[in-house]
């Protein structure tokens, strides 16, 4: 576990992916932590990790991977990027269907940083990109600033796995969260229901109840907690 050290990659937008921090270790925590980058900030590499209070800087696709991981509380903030790129929170690596994986986003804030708010408009920042077939991510109980594009969600590459794909927004609130003008992908989904949206908790998803006490780190494991 790390808690209270930032993580930082300052080579820029222009030098494109440069990563500050691969977890590829199971049952890894991080805890007051901040990962400060552009591109490809933060590479949750494999295995269950979980993030708590923790500052997420980036640009394009700047949570990325294919572990299954649970982020609360915690503030991801898109970034000014390079004149030509737009900002991608999440690019989830899923590449099987039977993969115990994803991103789950929950009690979070989902934001400009300072860098971006004075050209907010000259930007479009989307809640993630499947970059491999099975891509899975979900927000909940987020609150989500104007940052977010209407439509949500972005494209990989024309009309690649958007059948195949599993994204789900549940309760959210701020002016990014209105779904009413969201992408119509088969795989895109508002979650309707509280046991369709637990899957994605601590408790479910990570198994959290049964390492994450001993770490010290505080946690909700279900949704009536997070809510």
């Amino acid at each position: 576990m790390a808690k209270g050290i930032t993580f930082e990659n300052y080579a820029g937008p222009s030098k494109h992916q440069a990563v500050a921090l691969r977890s590829s270790a199971d049952f890894s925590a991080f805890y007051q932590c901040s990962f400060v980058a552009y591109q490809d900030t933060l590479y949750v590499h494999s295995l269950r990790q979980f993030y708590r209070e923790c500052d997420i800087y980036g640009t394009v696709d700047f949570i990325f991977g294919n572990a299954a991981v649970v982020f609360q509380n915690s503030n991801l903030y898109a970034r000014r990027p390079d004149d030509k790129q737009q900002n991608i929170f999440t690019a989830q690596g899923r590449e099987d269907p039977n993969q115990n994986t994803g991103i789950s986003i929950m009690n979070c804030k989902i934001a400009a940083a300072a860098d971006l708010l004075p050209v907010l408009s000259q930007f479009k920042s989307y809640l993630g990109r499947p970059w491999k077939q099975y891509s899975r991510t979900v927000f909940m109980f987020s609150k989500m600033e104007s940052v977010v594009e209407p439509r949500g969600w972005l494209e990989w590459n024309a009309t690649f796995a958007l059948d195949t794909l599993s994204y789900g927004e549940y309760s959210n609130r701020g002016p990014g969260s209105n779904t009413s003008l969201r992408v119509t992908w088969p795989g895109y989904r508002v979650i309707r229901n509280l046991t369709d949206a637990s899957q994605f908790t601590v408790e479910n998803f990570i198994q959290g109840s049964q390492w994450l006490p001993e770490t010290g780190v505080p946690f909700f494991y279900n949704l009536t907690a997070a809510s």
